[in-house]
């Protein structure tokens, strides 16, 4: 039977969390349970622990159930028609908010009762709940919630999104015998996003106080972080322009709703969305920036005074893990050694040269304590399955947590990557992998695969245990296929410096970029130059369509789940890179790849889900209708009930 424990992270001593036959007891006593269903909802529930472990909150058909393993209390909190979603604890641990249709509650656990926060939500209406663009572009997957308690667990801060400017997009799913429809607003480039505000409103409800956003234009406005300073006295959220060209900082007093703008950031092209500032205990707050055209840490005063520069280099910080406030260590993880692997990384506080923690080659993760005192680091490199371990705050290795030889590997005729680093034609160097088809003999002409994404800032050739993806590029190897990677500048993960040349222009610099990559791989006599083809899944599947319609280099091309025009791609996603269709006409037209299918050279592949609600099928419809109007021969497989 599945058991929560508790393990000491130095000793790895297990012990139970809670007695599980006491809260079966406990949960099977519930108006309308039994043992048997209690146990169902022990086991198989969605569970979610308080700030101090002290208690749980399970999601179990549909309602909210709660047991404090201390107090031995144990409530149903909700029981509706409508499912509560986002859900979590205040800070103190005293309170469960959640949303329930389009509307905020809270819910006391010390009183057991419930007050609705906001009364207005509906499907244009939303409040504390983030619609599809914002969850995919700004706040990230996996998550809905657009809310965040204050420090003292007394208020909420909560973005509204008003819906009714955006477009709809119906995505069907042909397989149920009556159509199912899938109705999301998606705004395409060029059209209105939400429109947002921010509300503060009391754990108790009342009145939400909203913030004053006058000095911004509602219709030219992204809210990209949200959340409170140290002490709770102020909110902190970011604002941008609907492009992207520049992000302010702000704190709002939450009595009044006065905007303070403490700086704001801008590029030579747009600003990309990192982190929330990291507030420490006097006030003052570590901040990530690309201003310098490479990711790295600043501190500022809260007034907006910057006090240090923390790091610099032509190197990125990829990851602010925090501070310990004793030592004045501040750590984080970066690229300092190599750009295709990460590394766990200190600096003081006061200044100084970063310090590596991490020791072997290849890409750490680290996961530390509240403490700083300790840190789990889970590692893979390219050859290696991830392990993990456990490790002092100087680095030195505890115990293994997780040590996978992965013995079955040998079973398989797996070859030794290579890496290598590729000039293009203007003196950038390009990071490059190759995997060769096991005997390889160069006296013998092979065929070539080229495995590519392409978008900005996203990696393929990392020192890094690739998983599922890494094993199809040794299987194709031992299909006697040479498998080539190499990142574009605009892919390598070399700093925001990399990414800028594209901008307003999609697909002409990274197919240049991989054409230079291909030139140096002909030049080895045991490349067969006749049999070149690539393929690549959403930018990948963009820029292999683009590159049969732009170029003559490949044989073939397999594109998964293509954008094949910009204009059909969402706003904030879009509109970062390439400004809208209205500002940027030209830019737009010559990087679409339904523009160009007179030029289709080699045999193109297109795979699509018909249900891909990221990157509609719309794109492939369009393309393929482009296709056959020009009497152009393609392959085509649409997979039903299958997402991006």
């Amino acid at each position: 039977m599945p058991q929560l424990v508790r393990v000491n992270a130095r000793t790895g001593k297990v012990s139970p969390l809670y007695d599980s036959s006491l809260v079966s007891l406990k949960l099977s006593r519930l108006k309308g349970f039994n043992e048997e269903k209690a146990e169902r909802l022990r086991r198989k529930g969605q569970a979610h622990f308080s700030p101090d472990e002290s208690a749980i909150l399970w999601n179990f058909e549909g309602d909210l159930f709660y047991q404090n393993f201390k107090t031995g209390l144990t409530l149903r909190v909700t029981r509706t028609k409508e499912p509560e979603k986002e859900y979590s604890f205040s800070p103190d641990g005293r309170n469960i908010s959640y949303i329930r249709g389009f509307d905020l509650f809270v819910y006391d656990l010390y009183r057991e009762e419930e007050t609705r926060l906001t009364r207005n939500g509906s499907k244009n209406l939303r409040n504390g709940l983030l619609d599809w663009i914002y969850q995919e572009e700004v706040y990230g997957r996996g998550s809905y919630k657009g809310y965040w308690w204050s420090p003292d667990s007394n208020q909420i801060v909560y973005l509204q999104l008003d819906e009714s400017p955006v477009p709809n997009f119906t995505v069907i799913d042909n397989v149920s015998h009556s159509l199912f429809k899938e109705v999301t607003p998606y705004p395409k480039a060029g059209d209105p996003n939400p429109i947002p505000r921010l509300g503060v409103v009391s754990k108790t409800g009342g009145q939400t106080h909203w913030i004053d956003l006058h000095c911004y234009s509602p219709s030219d406005l992204l809210i990209v972080g949200v959340g409170w300073n140290q002490d709770g006295s102020r909110v902190v959220f970011q604002a941008q322009n609907k492009e992207q060209t520049w992000l302010d900082l702000n704190l709002v007093d939450p009595k009044n709703g006065v905007v303070k703008r403490i700086f704001r950031e801008t590029t030579k092209a747009w600003v990309n969305i990192l982190d929330d500032p990291y507030w420490l205990e006097d006030g003052s707050f570590l901040w990530k920036s690309e201003r310098s055209g490479w990711c790295h840490l600043y501190h500022y005063r809260s007034t907006g005074e910057l006090i240090r520069t923390l790091t610099s280099g032509e190197w990125e910080v990829r990851r602010l893990h925090g501070v310990d406030k004793n030592r004045f260590w501040v750590y984080f993880s970066g690229t300092k050694r190599s750009h295709i692997g990460q590394d766990l990384y200190r600096v003081q506080l006061l200044g100084g040269s970063p310090e590596r923690i991490s020791t072997r080659e290849g890409t750490h993760n680290a996961t530390f304590n509240h403490q700083f005192s300790l840190y789990y680091d889970h590692w893979s490199d390219i050859r290696t399955p991830p392990q993990i371990s456990l490790h002092d705050s100087h680095g030195n290795e505890i115990r293994a947590l997780l040590n996978r030889s992965a013995p079955k590997l040998s079973d398989y005729r797996l070859t030794e990557p290579e890496f290598y680093q590729v000039k293009t034609r203007d003196g950038f160097s390009m990071e490059a992998m190759l995997i060769k088809p096991p005997n390889f003999n160069s006296a013998k002409k092979y065929p070539v695969l080229l495995d590519v994404y392409g978008g900005p800032h996203v990696q393929k050739v990392r020192n890094a245990w690739g998983g599922k993806a890494y094993l199809w590029n040794q299987l194709m190897a031992q299909k006697g296929y040479v498998i080539w990677a190499c990142d574009n500048r605009t892919a390598s993960g070399k700093g925001a410096e990399s990414v800028w040349p594209l901008y307003r222009n999609f697909g002409e610099l990274e197919l240049l970029d991989i054409e230079d990559g291909l030139f140096w791989l002909k030049s080895h006599a045991w490349i067969d130059d006749k049999r070149i083809g690539l393929w690549g899944w959403s930018f990948g599947g963009y820029m292999t369509s683009y590159a049969l319609t732009h170029s003559k280099s490949f044989k073939l091309g397999v594109a998964g789940a293509p954008v094949t025009d910009w204009k059909l791609y969402d706003t904030i996603y879009t509109e970062r890179y390439m400004g809208t269709p209205e500002s940027n006409p030209e830019g737009y037209k010559s990087s679409s790849v339904l523009e160009a299918v007179d030029d289709l050279h080699g045999r193109l592949m297109i795979i699509h889900g018909d249900i891909d609600n990221n990157v509609h099928l719309q794109n492939t419809i369009q393309l393929i209708y482009k296709l056959q109007k020009t009497g152009k021969q393609f392959d085509l497989m649409i997979y039903p009930k299958s997402r991006h």
